[in-house]
């Protein structure tokens, strides 16, 4: 249920955001206007998350609501994948963060990896394309497409930043606790199996 009002909140506030943007009716713009803060009451209800803060990342989106990308990078050495420590949760994940604007998904791979990791990678394929907001533990006011790229590591030296604590190696029966917003067991079990393949079909929902 909670699931659901989450889903329904997100296109209210969608379809708001779009009525904003495209209407010149000053009495639809109230409406629409309502029609935004009614979803971020529920999203708030549903995610344990203060209302105001989701007020104010709407007050962030302008024109038709497109969903977020996020992209996250497996890089491997002997077997083992590189992942970090999130400042945020104390958890693991895959390095990886927001796509920039004006940003390739290759682009935004080595940027990632660089700046969590310390690492020099080079990107080599698309693992797969999942939506978050059903493949991970994510109550985001958002709609959101994780991008998993398969890198090949060049270097790695860990270097203090603001937003991991470190980096390390595992197998895949000895993982870290996951920061399983960002990435789940499964998600990480299919960058394992797609790294000995010659071709990959990459997955998406």
């Amino acid at each position: 249920m909670t699931l659901n009002w989450l889903h329904i909140a997100k296109e209210i506030q969608a379809l708001a955001q779009a009525g904003l943007t495209y209407s010149d009716n000053q009495f639809d713009l109230d409406r629409y206007g309502q029609l935004i803060n009614i979803s971020a009451r529920i999203l708030a209800e549903y995610s344990n998350t203060p209302v105001e803060k989701i007020t104010e990342l709407f007050k962030n989106e302008k024109g038709y609501q497109t969903p977020k990308v996020d992209i996250r990078s497996a890089g491997f050495k002997d077997g083992k994948v590189l992942m970090v420590k999130e400042k945020i949760d104390g958890k693991w994940s895959l390095p990886g963060g927001w796509a920039d604007v004006n940003a390739t998904v290759r682009q935004s791979a080595i940027k990632e990896c660089s700046e969590e990791a310390g690492a020099i990678v080079e990107p080599r394929r698309i693992i797969a394309v999942h939506y978050a907001n059903r493949q991970n533990e994510l109550k985001s006011p958002f709609s959101i497409y994780k991008i998993f790229v398969e890198c090949t590591l060049i270097e790695e030296q860990f270097t203090e930043n603001t937003e991991t604590l470190e980096s390390g190696f595992f197998t895949l029966d000895s993982l870290p606790e996951l920061s399983t917003n960002r990435n789940t067991f499964d998600q990480v079990k299919t960058c394992f199996e797609s790294r000995n393949k010659q071709f990959v079909e990459p997955q998406f929902d």
